[in-house]
């Protein structure tokens, strides 16, 4: 129940509807109007069920996404509350059960490990689906594990079991993995909850992810899981996901592709933080200085209702949109040539998918991580000088970020990075194709249930 979650899973359901699956998406009824927009009509390949959200005094009736939180304080309320629906999933199972239609498996996001008692009950395999990196994931683990980062507050420090070239730092560390064992942090808490079951209770792990991106790092993280757990790669999962269309643009997207047509290819460094980060007026404003120092052409998403464009200061080569706007249809225009982005995995994957190098700036979960791996070990960007993920130090400012946009846009290190996210783009779409590493793991996955299912048939009837 956050767009960054439900996106990939919907490009999901795309890949199973055309192995000629049957496919049953659940959801909730306020989302469901942005799910319909963006799946084939429902079919008898394809359901689409509501679960009745629960209500809190705590939380606005209209809040079943975590886009629509009014505070970032109200996470945690938010995904307890989300449990809740354990009973209305119950039910669904018991009357598929009865009608003698129950799936094959269940694949279910990595925040509603809830699901796992219902999956058990009725002999169902559950997959987690993780809307994190392989490399993200695996390094967390250890983290979390190890803790190597104690102790190494100015220095750099290896992670157990990962490849002897990886060096964190401090910085680079989310901190609810500092705060894991707190127990004065509830959505600490309720990750552990959720992570804990899990990785003891799942069947396998379903990853938006490649194996020419990310190949190093599966057997590290897949030793953090129980004998015979597996990770599957098979992204990226925009590739095969819904075609282009207009169903789920944002009300500036006439102006923002008629802007684009009029600027020259590869002019053009497209901004945007994703629908979780919450910056301050004063960042925001420091952001509009900077892109205008630059000299560049811009395209910035802004989300705020509060912030105004600071006084004195004109768009001399920029454009402003508020809200959403397509974001892969910009990343794939011929005038955008970069992406300032806070390297949420999916922007990360539709980034290297159209072959743009990113100005990675982190902000919160686990995005320290992946900007890591986007310079450090695909070399598919350059990075804003920030501090630790999820800590208030202070605001970058307007001379740091020109310097970033003019080095990305027209520096050595910007066309390396530009070269190297190419090779990775046409690398992923190789493997999404027939015979690629993805579309083959996809359906040695879908294989391999159907032969778990026999086995169990079997022994429920012996």
């Amino acid at each position: 129940m956050a767009k960054g979650h439900t996106i990939p899973l919907i490009d999901l359901t795309h890949s199973l509807l055309h192995l000629s699956l049957r496919v049953t998406f659940l959801t909730t009824p306020i989302n469901l109007p942005f799910i319909l927009r963006s799946l084939p009509p429902p079919s008898s390949a394809l359901q689409v069920i509501t679960l009745p959200f629960p209500t809190s005094p705590l939380l606005p009736p209209s809040c079943q996404s975590t886009d629509h939180l009014p505070s970032p304080d109200l996470f945690p309320t938010f995904f307890h509350l989300t449990k809740l629906l354990c009973r209305p999933f119950h039910d669904l199972l018991q009357n598929l059960s009865s009608s003698g239609d129950l799936p094959l498996c269940v694949v279910a996001d990595y925040f509603v490990g809830w699901t796992h008692d219902a999956c058990a009950e009725f002999n169902l395999p559950r997959l987690v689906f993780h809307g994190m990196s392989a490399f993200s994931l695996a390094v967390s683990d250890a983290l979390c594990v190890h803790k190597p980062y104690e102790g190494c507050a100015d220095s750099a420090f290896a992670v157990p079991g990962a490849p002897e070239s990886l060096r964190l730092t401090r910085d680079d560390v989310p901190r609810i993995l500092v705060e894991w064992d707190s127990e004065d942090d509830p959505f600490a808490q309720f990750l552990k909850e959720v992570g804990a079951r899990d990785y003891e209770c799942c069947w396998g792990v379903v990853v938006n992810s490649f194996v020419a991106l990310e190949g190093d790092y599966v057997a590290f993280g897949e030793s953090f899981y129980k004998a015979g757990q597996k990770a599957w790669l098979v992204g990226p999962l925009l590739l095969c996901g819904q075609p282009d269309n207009d169903s789920n643009s944002g009300p500036d997207e006439a102006r923002v592709s008629e802007w684009l047509d009029g600027k020259p290819n590869g002019s053009v460094i497209y901004v945007s933080f994703g629908t979780q980060t919450h910056l301050s007026d004063g960042q925001l404003d420091e952001i509009a200085h900077g892109l205008e120092m630059s000299g560049c052409d811009f395209l910035w998403t802004v989300r705020s209702a509060t912030w105004a464009q600071p006084d004195g200061l004109e768009w001399g080569k920029g454009y402003v949109a508020r809200g959403w706007v397509n974001q892969r249809r910009v990343l794939n225009h011929p005038a955008t040539g970069g992406f300032m982005t806070h390297c949420g995995w999916n922007s990360v994957l539709e980034s290297l998918s159209a072959g743009q190098p990113m100005l990675a700036w982190p902000m919160i979960g686990e995005q320290q991580l992946n900007a890591k791996f986007v310079v450090d070990e695909a070399r598919a960007g350059l990075r804003i000088p920030t501090g630790p993920a999820d800590v208030d130090v202070g605001i970058v400012g307007r001379a740091v970020i020109a310097e970033g946009v003019e080095e990305l846009m027209g520096g050595e290190r910007g066309k390396r990075a530009r070269e190297r996210a190419r090779e990775l783009g046409e690398a992923g779409k190789r493997a999404v194709q027939p015979g690629g590493t993805s579309y083959t793991c996809l359906t040695e996955l879908i294989d391999e249930l159907r032969r778990d299912s026999g086995r169990i048939s079997e022994a429920a009837e012996t």
